[in-house]
């Protein structure tokens, strides 16, 4: 790919039917700020719209059905008063200048049953727990349960329940959405081998691991269309115990079956600066790069100079920025500047009220 040495972050770029007035992506953060009933507040109004400077703004995991809840006080997209909550956040980006996609985020086995409906059990495609790390709830954190194996006639189901959040997120207000397919969420469950062991339609082959997450991207794309959908996908982390017998040629078959569809984007990490799990023997990124044929975006502790490399390079078309948006909300202008970004405050990263959240100043305004 022959790329400009004028490209880098703050050149505009096309990304899908959207235009975007610079490369900077804001990531999904899980922040644990809605309400007890999973529903968008004011305060998550105000926190958005402070980072509307961002290319384009992704949301934290939205779960899309009751069944989908993964943490205490995180976002839903299934019911009204989550689509009222949820279009005070995306009016006020907008008329902020913002642009904004939603990360529909379904646990899977990565919850627990006090988070669910009348306490079921966590549902995944096999009954296999997360050993290697603990959930959090409302008294603290516990052991993951033993989740229940999907039956091969709720997978259609679930399926209906992203395309109808889908739906929803129009009504919301969003310029479009984002699957979460990495870091060991549902359909990452279904991808890899450490986590589906099914016999059927859904597991063994790579055809068959790789069904449900294409199923969920052709219900997606049939409601918003496929240049306002986007997925994420994080090739070898095994963060959520999301073990694979060959990472590399599982995550290749998923981007090239991906590229018929046309999408916005694909998001994909880490390319540096991810603790959790253990990292790949290979980079990402660059494994994808000459794989998939559209818009990629790069994530994984980039800095000004790291992201318009990567970018002027070719190895990506935009770059994700995470922990850097949680304390610098005016991080696009610090990038442009070239001035000192504020650390942030690991305490405060989940749940909470303003502080830790929307009082982080703006450099120009200290």
């Amino acid at each position: 790919m022959l790329i400009s040495k004028k490209t880098g972050l703050f050149t505009p770029i096309r990304l899908g039917s959207l235009e975007l007035p610079n490369r900077i992506i804001m990531s999904p953060l899980t922040r644990l700020r809605a309400t007890p009933d999973c529903v968008p507040t004011l305060l998550m109004a105000e926190y958005y719209t402070q980072r509307a400077t961002a290319g384009l703004i992704i949301t934290e995991g939205t779960h899309p059905s009751l069944m989908g809840r993964g943490y205490t006080t995180s976002p839903g997209l299934h019911n009204k008063e989550q689509v009222a909550g949820w279009r005070k956040v995306t009016d006020a980006v907008h008329a902020a200048g913002g642009r904004i996609f939603v990360q529909l985020m379904h646990a899977g086995r990565v919850t627990h049953s006090s988070l669910l409906p009348n306490c079921a059990r966590p549902i995944a495609p096999s009954a296999i727990p997360v050993v290697s790390e603990q959930v959090r709830i409302w008294d603290g954190k516990v052991p993951f349960e033993t989740p229940r194996p999907l039956e091969l006639d709720e997978i259609p189901l679930i399926v209906e329940e992203y395309r109808r959040s889908a739906e929803l997120s129009i009504e919301a207000g969003f310029d479009g959405v984002e699957l979460h397919a990495a870091t060991g969420y549902l359909p990452n469950q279904f991808q890899v081998t450490g986590s589906n062991h099914r016999t059927d339609a859904y597991g063994g082959t790579l055809e068959n691991r790789t069904r449900f997450t294409l199923e969920v991207v052709e219900a997606l794309c049939s409601v918003r269309g496929a240049d306002r959908v986007g997925v994420k996908i994080a090739p070898g982390f095994t963060v959520n115990d999301t073990f694979d017998d060959d990472p590399a040629e599982t995550y290749i078959y998923v981007a090239k079956a991906l590229n018929p569809f046309k999408l916005a984007y694909l998001h994909v990490g880490y390319e540096r600066g991810y603790t959790r799990g253990t990292a790949p023997n290979f980079n990402p990124i660059d494994l994808l790069r000459s794989v998939y044929q559209g818009t990629l975006l790069a994530v994984g502790g980039f800095d000004r100079q790291q992201g318009d490399e990567a970018i002027r390079s070719g190895r990506a078309d935009a770059i994700v920025f995470g922990r850097s948006f949680i304390s610098n909300p005016d991080l696009v202008e610090r990038l442009r500047l070239d001035v000192p970004l504020t650390e942030a405050d690991l305490s405060t990263f989940y749940g909470g009220s303003e502080f830790g959240y929307t009082d982080y100043p703006n450099y120009l305004s200290k």
